[in-house]
């Protein structure tokens, strides 16, 4: 091999090197101007904020590091806290309901009887392409007394209009939005996992005499397991960021407070009372907690469900 070539051969295989980080490219400088540079810049804004120097008359207030004043303040603070008791409500009534009529749907589109799966699950995924806000104003106004045709019925029939924003009837009302857009999507994912689980399996079962329920509770459920624990930690993730439903149905109901969930709190913090280091302790706080309770949630299921073993 001459001298010449070896040069030529290097600056191959460093080109050779080099293609994979050119195509990951765009996608890390993506990665770290919009996640880890904004991540970066709130847990910095959560240490900062405004204290008193030079007492009395004559005192001014001077913006720098305060340590964990501001996660005291926002882990100390009654509605911020009350915050998660109402997510906990909501979250018990919506996450079982969203799951169990996307499982139920699933499994019934899987059946050998179906018919028409392809329009049934364009329809039932529809609501989910519908923006949340959107959704939010549709059932706002069926919601609403004065615009309600439930409602409206229910006077001509001799009664009252119904109750919907009212305590305990909002939780349901709230889930119902989260029911109407988000069985489609976990429907997919459930209905994508039965469809790959090998024919052979309900052959050999129907030959043994299995009807088509035993073979969905006993065969289809336990082998798409891990489908519904992925939509349940998806469902979990997306309570904790539980906001445009009660955001934009607050101008319509008296019993919606600007600080009603945890996250209607912070913009409260971050945009109405200029506090961006609580409102940046408390993101942080609910960031580190879904995070924290997803690792949990999967580990859970992992030693119980996928059979890993320490």
């Amino acid at each position: 091999m001459s001298s010449h070539a070896v040069p030529v051969r290097r600056r191959r295989i460093r080109g050779r090197a080099a293609t994979p980080w050119l195509f990951a490219g765009p996608a890390v400088i993506l990665f770290v101007l919009f996640l880890l540079v904004p991540i970066g810049y709130a847990i910095f804004l959560s240490f900062r904020g405004s204290r008193l120097e030079g007492g009395g008359a004559y005192g001014r207030r001077v913006e720098g590091f305060i340590g964990l004043d501001n996660y005291a303040e926002a882990l100390t603070d009654a509605e911020f806290l009350s915050g998660f008791g109402r997510v906990l409500i909501y979250g018990s009534i919506s996450i079982p309901l969203v799951l169990g009529m996307a499982l139920l749907f699933a499994l019934l589109l899987d059946t050998p009887r179906a018919r028409a799966t392809r329009f049934s699950r364009t329809t039932i995924f529809l609501p989910y392409a519908v923006p949340g806000v959107i959704a939010s104003l549709l059932w706002g106004f069926l919601y609403l007394p004065s615009t309600s045709p439930i409602s409206y019925i229910a006077r001509e029939l001799g009664g009252s209009a119904l109750p919907f924003f009212d305590y305990p009837t909002l939780y349901f009302s709230l889930a119902n939005i989260a029911l109407w857009s988000g069985v489609g999507f976990n429907m997919i994912i459930i209905y994508t996992s039965l469809r790959s689980i090998p024919a052979e399996i309900y052959e050999a079962a129907r030959l043994d005499g299995a009807s088509e329920r035993t073979i969905a509770l006993r065969i289809k459920i336990p082998l798409v397991t891990p489908a519904i624990v992925l939509t349940g930690l998806f469902s979990v993730i997306g309570t904790l960021q539980f906001y445009s439903e009660p955001q934009t149905l607050r101008p319509l109901a008296n019993t919606i407070s600007s600080t009603w969930v945890p996250l209607m709190w912070i913009y409260q913090e971050a945009f109405a009372n200029d506090n961006l280091g609580g409102a940046a302790a408390a993101s942080v706080f609910l960031a580190v907690g879904t995070l924290l309770l997803s690792l949990l949630i999967l580990r859970f299921f992992q030693r119980r469900t996928f059979g890993d073993a320490e």
